[in-house]
């Protein structure tokens, strides 16, 4: 090696020396700026009612649950208002990361948006989790009612429809989609009463003011284990567990009425597919602990799947049938 090759090749060795080094230094930005795994902060559960009511009860209970399989903490946000439809935006427009997920329903994938004017497409908007679970509705009275069957209700409004009233939580609630299609099947007639959510409906109820409710298994079955409310007929399939007494609607004459309260999880649309993943797998391994299957048990719950595609190809189907009860019954916003 002549002295000007060797002079070059100590001279290169430095600079390359160097670009790598550049070339290590340009890499390790990158290398910080990979995301965390999910879940590497809370997860907010949005439920659009008030605290305190059934819904609250269900979401507090699956956002516990889900934050121990996740590893996570989980806060509940109550955001009641329009519907059910004011919580579901939110989370409609929330950043897709996984961590503003909806505890929505059929209020605010069916019924709502099908009746008022929400700022949210139902079948677009959100990246379904699974289904958490149904309630059927049960038909329930005061317990010093008058009405000791759903026959005497059903013949008294016949007799005159003005002195009948059934109260709801609200012009298209899923209690007042209940009563109509109820009325519908029966072809009778009762004057609907529709309160501003909340209880007033079961406080009107208890009082006497209000002779009959639509309600849902979620609501009634703590009222009826308390003693405060009669039922007269529960709405699923088969008789409850807990009302071996209390006939189907179907066994009194009117099999067409299947219609039951759900509950779902969502996250935004566009929320990446392995987050979503995540989220579902947590769901269905919730729903499938023995405690939480008992305390949904006891708010009147068929447990769901958990399953996000069975809970995708529910939606479309379930949106356009609440849509058509909705025109039948010509139901109007308040």
């Amino acid at each position: 090696m002549s002295i000007q090759q060797h002079a070059q090749h100590i001279t290169r060795r430095p600079l390359l020396a160097a670009l790598a080094g550049m070339a290590l230094a340009g890499a390790m930005p990158l290398a910080h700026a990979q995301p965390a795994a999910f879940p590497s902060k809370p997860i907010t559960m949005v439920v659009p009612y008030p605290a305190g009511g059934a819904n609250d009860m269900l979401g507090r209970l699956i956002g516990q649950k889900m934050g121990d399989a996740l590893g996570t903490a989980t806060v509940v946000d109550n955001k009641p208002g329009a519907g059910a439809l004011l919580g579901a935006g939110i989370v409609a427009r929330a950043p897709a990361d996984g961590y503003t997920l909806l505890v929505g329903g059929l209020a605010t994938h069916a019924a709502s948006p099908n009746l008022l004017k929400a700022d949210y497409d139902p079948l677009k908007d959100f990246e379904p989790i699974g289904m958490i679970g149904s309630a059927p509705i049960i038909v329930i009275t005061a317990t010093d009612s008058p009405y000791k069957t759903l026959k005497d209700v059903v013949d008294a409004a016949r007799k005159d429809p003005q002195a009948i009233m059934y109260g709801s939580s609200g012009n298209g609630s899923p209690l007042h989609l209940a009563g109509e299609l109820f009325l519908s099947i029966a072809k009778v007639n009762m004057t609907h009463i529709p309160y501003k959510g909340g209880n007033a409906h079961i406080i009107d109820l208890i009082g006497g003011r209000v002779p009959v409710i639509f309600d849902t298994a979620t609501n009634s079955m703590p009222l009826l284990r308390g003693g405060k409310v009669r039922a007269l007929a529960v709405g699923s399939a088969k008789r409850l567990p807990d009302l071996p007494d209390v006939p189907t609607l179907a066994e009194l004459g009117y099999p067409q009425f299947e219609f039951s309260a759900w509950y779902a999880l969502f996250a935004p649309a566009k929320t990446p597919a392995d987050v979503s993943a995540k989220l579902s797998a947590a769901l269905a391994k919730t729903l499938k602990l023995p405690e939480v299957a008992s305390k949904l048990n006891d708010l009147g719950v068929s447990v769901g799947s958990g399953n996000a595609a069975e809970l995708r190809a529910f939606l479309p189907a379930e949106y356009q049938r609440v849509g058509n009860l909705i025109k039948t019954a010509k139901i109007k916003a308040d």
